[in-house]
């Protein structure tokens, strides 16, 4: 049998290890959140950094210059993108709120089961494929890059984020407030969008903003459908049309010094933007109550 002494010296060292392992613990977690969010600061810092030299009110509102003669500016990029954002939540974001609440109220229906299924599927699908498919079905018949086609494969890349933000806003709600609802012999119908949908319009407001700014920042989709047009502001929803990601994946390849601070600037005020949206949605989700 162990004396008391041993039987304290054991406990201490027990002890011991025990700090040591939590310390190791600590270390690591800080070591690898720190290799998480470095990157991050460093992108933002260098976007900042090498971005600002080139803001102006011509660079927001002028047109790209020739090689190698001053900076300009991307006013056609900046309207092309917003009408782009503007066209693609036109078309998307009516389909997709209808495809959440029809996931969320039939969950356990077959067309039910599929849509849920079909858009997860969407939200892990690489956007590049659907920029492929939006030009073999719009505008390979159409002839040519457009406003359109660049909408349609933006409004299928901002669906699925709408449309499981909407269900999971309306399956956040108890299911006794639709009890009520159908109590007073509402149709169900009416029960979904006067009441549930004012219940969860925050969280359906919060998957929009973050559909919108997902699209703003697309490229790949772009590159098969809208065309880009940096010189010409918005020409028709049957002409191509510019935007600031297409607007940068172009810039970074030429070997003019200009395009590439042209490029920094422009990688900045898409920054802006996105942060525009971004941090209202995280002020909005922390207010989200039921």
């Amino acid at each position: 049998m162990d004396s008391p002494k041993n039987a304290t010296n054991s406990l201490t060292n027990s002890l011991t290890i025990r700090i040591i392992k939590e310390k190791i613990f600590l270390i690591s977690i800080a070591v690898f959140t720190a290799a998480a969010i470095i990157p991050l600061f460093h992108i933002i810092y260098s976007v900042i950094v090498r971005g600002i030299p080139a803001l102006s009110i011509e660079f927001l509102l002028g047109s790209l210059p020739a090689p190698n003669d001053g900076l300009g500016g991307i006013g056609p990029a900046i309207a092309g993108t917003f009408v782009l954002v503007f066209l693609s939540s036109l078309i998307g974001l009516p389909i997709a709120i209808l495809a959440g609440i029809y996931s969320a109220e039939y969950p356990n229906s077959i067309l039910g089961r599929l849509t849920k299924t079909l858009l997860q599927i969407m939200l892990e699908f690489p956007t590049i494929l659907v920029g492929v498919f939006v030009m073999q079905v719009v505008v390979i018949p159409m002839g040519s890059y457009s406003a359109l086609a660049g909408a349609f494969a933006l409004a299928i890349v901002m669906m699925p984020y709408v449309a499981i933000s909407t269900e999971e806003a309306l399956k956040e709600i108890p299911f006794t407030y639709r009890e009520a609802g159908f109590s007073l012999g509402l149709s169900r119908f009416k029960v979904v969008f006067h009441i549930l949908m004012k219940m969860a319009r925050k969280g359906i407001l919060t998957g929009v903003l973050i559909g919108m700014a997902k699209v703003a920042g697309e490229t790949a989709p772009l590159l098969f459908s809208a065309g880009g047009s940096s010189r010409i502001y918005f020409a028709g929803l049957d002409k191509p049309v510019g935007a600031i990601p297409l607007l940068i994946y172009n810039l970074i390849q030429q070997p003019y010094e200009n395009y590439h601070q042209i490029a920094w600037g422009a990688a900045l005020v898409l920054m802006l933007i996105f942060l525009g949206i971004f941090i209202p949605i995280r002020l909005k989700i922390k207010e989200v109550k039921l």
